[in-house]
C-alpha cells in the first residue's frame, strides 16, 4: 500500500455477486462525504469481496450513523457490509 493513503476506516463488503454492487456502495459513500482512499474487490466463484480504505474525515456522521446507513444498504442487497474504525480493523486482524 502506498504510504501517503489517507484513510480513518475501512469498509468490507461480503455476499453473493451481482450487478451494481460497487456503484450502489461508492454512492451511498458518496453522500454520507466518504472520500475512497484505496479499494480492493474480487469474486470467488459466485462470492463477492471488497475491501475499502475510507476517509471519514469531512463526513458531519459519526460511525454509529455510517454503519446504519451500510447496514440497511446490505440489507437491502443481501450482502454484509461494515464499517469499522481503522484501528479496531487492524487489532482484529492481529487476534
Amino acid at each position: 500500500m502506498n504510504q501517503s493513503v489517507q484513510y480513518n476506516a475501512v469498509v468490507t463488503v461480503l455476499g453473493k455477486d451481482r450487478i451494481g454492487i460497487i456503484a450502489s456502495v461508492t454512492a451511498v459513500l458518496a453522500k454520507l462525504e466518504i472520500n475512497i482512499s484505496d479499494i480492493s474487490q474480487t469474486i470467488l466463484k459466485d462470492m463477492f469481496t471488497m475491501i475499502m480504505l475510507v476517509d471519514t474525515s469531512q463526513s458531519i456522521y459519526g460511525i454509529e450513523q455510517l454503519s446504519g446507513e451500510l447496514n440497511a444498504l446490505g440489507e437491502e442487497m443481501s450482502l454484509d457490509i461494515r464499517i469499522q474504525h481503522k484501528d479496531i480493523f487492524n487489532a482484529m486482524q492481529r487476534i
